[in-house]
């Protein structure tokens, strides 16, 4: 099992980090979310078929994780909301989290694209960044997502649309891709 990890480990760990980076866009979350897809891989490797490619199996548990991660922090921030009279200066909270774009691109048009996809539902932007980061197929994206070919296409049409968009209304105001 070790030699198999090991394999899993080094043809795909950086592609499943850029992944889960673009995802949630925060390093030392990345990097705990990613041990939290290699620990369910182990726990659940026996039952892995072979009926998709190693590859779109990890992807797919890397989904899975990322949205528990955000259904967690839905309902954290939902109850932490039900406490604070949020009109209140008092009780404002800033992020003091550096954005990945300080420590992950360099180049300026990456970085305002890359803040684009915040503009993109969840599934918009696991199609988009599956799709146009991670260069998967249509197919394989559907197997990941486990969505349909269709359903691939017309996300990932949305999404395009979406950023369009915005690159659209950010242009009018003066800025550049």
């Amino acid at each position: 099992m070790k030699v198999v990890f090991d394999e899993l480990y080094e043809h795909h760990h950086q592609d499943l980090y850029q992944f889960i980076f673009y995802m949630v866009k925060d390093r030392q979350l990345t990097e705990d979310l990613v041990q939290e897809v290699y620990v369910k891989v182990l726990q659940s490797s026996e039952r892995f078929r072979g009926d998709s490619t190693v590859k779109t199996w990890l992807f797919s548990i890397a989904r899975h994780v990322c949205l528990d991660y955000f259904r967690r922090k839905k309902r954290t921030r939902d109850r932490i909301a039900e406490y604070f009279d949020w009109s209140k200066k008092s009780h404002y909270f800033p992020d003091n989290q550096p954005l990945p774009e300080e420590f992950a691109i360099t180049n300026e048009q990456v970085k305002k694209l890359y803040t684009y996809l915040d503009y993109c539902t969840i599934d918009q932007k696991s199609v988009l960044v599956l799709r146009y980061i991670q260069s998967f197929s249509i197919q394989e994206t559907a197997e990941i997502l486990n969505f349909t070919t269709s359903k691939v296409k017309t996300t990932q049409h949305r999404g395009l649309k979406t950023l369009r968009k915005h690159i659209e209304q950010d242009q009018e105001k003066g800025g550049e891709l």
